[in-house]
This record gives structure tokens, C-alpha cells and sequence, in this order.
């Protein structure tokens, strides 16, 4: 099967978001223009790290990602701007299929590009098994946020973490690694620059398996 990763910026206490997550505020109050600088302002000297962000085949990610989105749809929708189409505009820079993980039904959401939104409603499992039949023999990511990416580190789905170190601490917000049980990974890369650290990390397999 595929290999299923998982790329993900986060401060040195280790939040993937800050506090407050808004429309005016996407990352949290405070992370913002901070956790995802060394994408813009030195996109050459991360450019294998920037590709590998996109690079699989199907992603999977939480409804929180997808916007700021809370309860029935069409509760939002009565209030914002129009119905949410996710905060990348008309062409997202998957262009490929993404499900997202929600408790409220919506119908899928073809964009430019490539990409479709699906919105899975039972569970974390079912969402990977449609990615990776979608991705056929490509890699599947979990794009995010931290409950989900939690929820699949948890579940021991997740078989390369990879980790872009940011130098600031945040002090609150949503946290990677939260409420997890005892997991080990093997080390398998490391480079940094001046504004971030990428740490690679694949799953440790487990003996007697």
C-alpha cells in the first residue's frame, strides 16, 4: 500500500495554530504571518520541502483546515460571504482529490484544477481507505489540523511525519502530539535554514510484527 505521510509547520511548544482561529485570523492569533514565513519569503531554499507538501496523490484533512467552518453548513452560510468553498480560492494547489472530515453532510466540491472536496461524516478510517483508493499506487497525506493529525498518529496510520520547526513560541493554541499514547519513530532526515527546521521522521516498526 501507498505510504501515507504528513507534513505539518509548527512552533518550538508545539502548536500547530495559535489561539482565536478565525476568518480575519485563518493560523490563530499570532501564528499567522509566523509559522509558514520560510514558505514565502525563501520558497528556493525550501523548495523539495514546499513540493513534498502536494505531491500525493489524495489528501485527507479536518473540517477545521478546510475553513472556519463551525456547525451546520447552512448556518455559515447565512452569515459569511456566500457558502464556503475553503480558503485557496477556485484553484486549490492540491489538484487532487481531498476528503475532509466532518460531522455535518455536504455535497463535494469540484474546483479548478484538479481538485474535488468529498466531506466524509464516519470517521478517520473510512476517510483514509477513500484516499488511497483515490490515489491508486501514490502517497496518501493528512494535511491537517493537529486533532487530526493526532487522531491518526494515534491510530498508527501515519508512516512519514514531517516536521517543519519553526523558531517561536506561540504559548497556546492547538497542539501536535496532545493526549497521545507511547509512540516511537526512527529519525530520517534533518536540514534547516535560518527561519525553520525540517525534521523527517518514519513510524518505528513494531517487533514481532
Amino acid at each position: 500500500m501507498s505510504l501515507v505521510s504528513c507534513d505539518v509547520a509548527l512552533s518550538l511548544d508545539g502548536f500547530v495554530a495559535g489561539p482565536h482561529q478565525s476568518l480575519e485570523h485563518p493560523l490563530g492569533v499570532g501564528a499567522d504571518t509566523r509559522l509558514h514565513t520560510w514558505m514565502f519569503d525563501q520558497p528556493d531554499a525550501n523548495a523539495a520541502e514546499i513540493a513534498a507538501i502536494t505531491h500525493a496523490g489524495a489528501f485527507v484533512m479536518g473540517r477545521n483546515m478546510f475553513g472556519p467552518v463551525r456547525g451546520p453548513w447552512d448556518t455559515w452560510d447565512a452569515v459569511a460571504l456566500g457558502p464556503w468553498r475553503g480558503w485557496w480560492g477556485e484553484d486549490p494547489p492540491y489538484h487532487a482529490p481531498v476528503f475532509v472530515l466532518t460531522h455535518h453532510p455536504h455535497e463535494p466540491l469540484e474546483m479548478e484544477g484538479g481538485t474535488t472536496f468529498s466531506f466524509v461524516g464516519d470517521g478517520p478510517a473510512s476517510a483514509l481507505a477513500l484516499a488511497h483508493a483515490a490515489a491508486g499506487d501514490r502517497d496518501v497525506a493528512i494535511c491537517g489540523g493537529a486533532q487530526t493529525i493526532n487522531q491518526y498518529l494515534a491510530a498508527g496510520m501515519i508512516d512519514e511525519l514531517r516536521l517543519h520547526l519553526v523558531p517561536v513560541v506561540l504559548g497556546a493554541g492547538e497542539r501536535l502530539f496532545a493526549g497521545l499514547p507511547h509512540l516511537e519513530f526512527d529519525q530520517a532526515g534533518a536540514r534547516a535554514t535560518d527561519l525553520v527546521t525540517h525534521l523527517t521522521y518514519r513510524r518505528a516498526p513494531v517487533i514481532g510484527q
